[in-house]
């Protein structure tokens, strides 16, 4: 698929989550992100560790909004915490809202090369140049950031390595003290990194680079009919969310 419909239809799901309010629509959307992992032929194994990082968070939320949630008929008090059935019931939705947002997420990065990402962010912004707004420079840093992740992601576990062979210990102690003994990570990190912009923007002045005005591309993005099909589909999703949502 074009990257620039998966792209604007990752967004568009995750605002229309907010649109269900009760078991049918979040079934709806369920079965749609169920759809979306059937046709990626993606293992629904990589989905769940998209969702294991973030498991914390998740159940954090979910305890705020299961224990502070008035209304309802109250099954236990205690002082200021209150179970009620509107409390659990609210806390299931905000556990499936996490967990489509995740997937949807994956979905697209699992789908989609960062270049044709930020291919995709600089020609839906386009239209942002009439009003002098930097469009080119904008995809630019982010499919370098996008490529430089890894990169800085292994030379974290470097510097790491490297403390670890000098005596530190990153998971013992207090929560303090872990913090404590990241910082000396940071500091060669952001010098790393410092000299990789360096080295790469004299590599970009070296072959002539002066900017988008007048370049071509070479990865050439084609908007297919399965493309304005999946724009179809979501309308009659939203119109079906609309429909159910006073059920």
């Amino acid at each position: 698929m074009d990257p620039r419909s998966k792209l604007m239809m990752s967004f568009y799901f995750i605002c229309i989550i907010f649109l269900a309010n009760n078991y049918i629509t979040y079934a709806i959307l369920l079965l749609l992100a169920l759809c979306g992992i059937v046709l990626s032929k993606i293992k629904i194994s990589f989905f769940f560790k998209g969702i294991i990082p973030l498991i914390w968070l998740i159940l954090f939320t979910v305890a705020l909004q299961v224990f502070f949630t008035p209304g309802g008929h109250v099954i236990w008090s205690y002082g200021p915490l209150t179970l009620s059935k509107a409390g659990i019931v609210n806390g299931v939705y905000v556990f499936f809202r996490f967990v489509l947002i995740i997937v949807m997420s994956t979905l697209l990065t699992l789908t989609t090369a960062p270049l044709e990402i930020a291919d995709a962010v600089e020609a839906l912004i386009k239209p942002l140049r009439y009003l002098k707004v930097p469009v080119h420079e904008i995809a630019l840093m982010l499919s370098i950031a996008l490529r430089f992740v890894p990169t800085l992601m292994d030379e974290t576990v470097k510097i790491m390595n490297a403390q670890k062979s000098r005596g530190v210990n990153f998971g013992e102690g207090s929560i303090i003290s872990r913090i404590k003994a990241v910082i000396p990570i940071l500091i060669p990190l952001f010098v790393s990194a410092f000299n990789r912009a360096e080295d790469l923007a004299v590599a970009m002045e070296a072959r002539g680079y002066r900017g988008g005005d007048g370049r071509t591309k070479f990865r050439v993005m084609k908007w297919h009919l399965r493309d304005t099909g999946l724009i179809i589909t979501f309308i009659i999703i939203t119109i079906l969310l609309l429909i159910f949502r006073n059920y």
